[in-house]
């Protein structure tokens, strides 16, 4: 589906059911969820008040859906336990599983272990240390 920029001007939601806007182009007290996140606030439940669209060359459009500011809540605080969950789960993904050890950083899955297990014969670039 390849669409002009003049094509994702709908304002009524005649074309594609819900107002659509160009890319960057949204009326303002509407707002992506990543807007509104910057704002401290998250959809709360609501319908979908309108859509933005980005063309691009064969491939479909970049899609972002739109939410009313007016309506949307405040952002739940993390409670205590959902913190210890957080933390939990960051230590486990610094642990290697090779020697047990918190390696400092995210091991990267790609390796599946920290750098000096992967690599116990020096620079994993072949450079000299």
């Amino acid at each position: 589906m390849s669409l002009r920029f003049a094509d994702c001007h709908d304002p009524t939601g005649r074309v594609h059911g819900l107002p659509t806007f160009p890319w960057r182009l949204a009326p303002d007290g509407l707002a992506t969820r990543r807007q509104l996140r910057a704002l401290g606030l998250r959809p709360g439940g609501q319908d979908i008040a309108g859509q933005v669209l980005r063309p691009r060359r064969r491939r479909d459009p970049l899609t972002a859906f739109l939410y009313r500011v007016d309506r949307a809540l405040p952002v739940r605080p993390m409670t205590p336990a959902k913190t210890a969950a957080l933390a939990k789960a960051n230590t486990t993904r610094r642990t290697c599983p090779e020697c047990r050890r918190d390696a400092g950083y995210v091991i990267p899955s790609s390796l599946g272990m920290c750098v000096p297990c992967a690599y116990p014969e020096g620079n994993p670039d072949g450079a000299p240390a």
